[in-house]
């Protein structure tokens, strides 16, 4: 096939041999399968933000560092210049992610290099060697749904160990391979530690799974998995082994209103007797 303009650097500088055919095109960039000496890859083409139907930057950027000031302050200010370090740093997003990820023992595609707005990566195949299904494009049993559930979990659970939240998470951005489902599309990652929102993705992209996987078992409808996860997290308790039930105990003893005022009336005291010793 032609070469598509924005492949030509990577051709001419020998990363990729030839381009085979255009594998898929979404909301944001467009995959190309591609022969790199005796290895078959794939090759992600970013499209330009005024091109892309993803807005909602400004809630996953959060948390990202900068190590550049002048970038930095660019990008608060939203100048040219600013605009184009954002857009870089959401493509490298996906690419420290996956880095970290692939790390970490999550299933996803082994990145090679991201170069000029074009990443490089490991083409995830199916037990024929072709291109694998996206997780909505195959029909499933019970006892299928029940275990990619499963190992869903556990990948999220994996990700969320190493301090990130996939942030978009569903049926669309999961491949089938060979060895079960893959997670890709991850160039909104949300640091799990730095972002305020941090908690409402993760108990989304769970939710998402759960929905998404009731329809084939359906008592994977009333599970609350994120929550639980999220609390071992918090507590400091999370791992890969962790046990989880889907199901979150909530307290209901009645508070104690009288026993909190009266707290909060010592420490207004306590506070007073300081301010009046260092005045003295």
């Amino acid at each position: 096939m032609k070469i598509p303009n924005r492949l030509q650097p990577l051709v001419a500088e020998g990363l990729i041999d030839e381009v085979l055919r255009q594998l898929m095109s979404g909301k944001e960039a467009t995959v190309y399968m591609v022969r790199c000496g005796e290895a078959i890859r794939c090759a992600k083409v970013y499209k330009d933000i005024k091109q892309r139907s993803f807005r909602k930057n400004a809630s996953y950027q959060e948390g990202r560092r900068t190590k550049n000031s002048r970038q930095a302050r660019a990008m608060e200010k939203g100048s040219r210049y600013g605009r184009q370090m954002q857009e870089e740093a959401w493509q490298s997003a996906e690419v420290d992610a996956l880095y970290r990820l692939a790390a970490a023992g999550v299933r996803v595609p082994q990145p090679y290099i991201c170069h000029e707005g074009v990443l490089l990566m490991d083409l995830v195949t199916d037990a024929d060697g072709h291109p694998a299904p996206r997780l909505n494009d195959i029909e499933l049993s019970v006892t299928q749904a029940l275990q990619f559930h499963a190992g869903l979990l556990n990948q999220v659970v994996r990700m969320l160990c190493a301090g990130i939240i996939h942030g978009d998470l569903s049926e669309y951005n999961i491949l089938v391979g060979a060895d079960g489902p893959v997670i890709i599309d991850l160039p909104q990652a949300v640091d799990a530690a730095g972002n305020s929102n941090a908690s409402a993705m993760l108990e989304r992209d769970v939710t998402n799974l759960a929905s998404y996987f009731s329809r084939f078992a359906p008592e994977l409808g009333g599970s609350d998995y994120g929550k639980e996860i999220w609390r071992l997290y918090e507590a400091g308790s999370l791992s890969p082994e962790s046990k989880l039930t889907g199901r979150i105990e909530t307290d209901h003893r009645i508070a104690d209103v009288g026993a909190v005022l009266e707290e909060v009336k010592l420490a207004r005291q306590e506070e007073e007797r300081r301010r009046l010793y260092q005045a003295g």
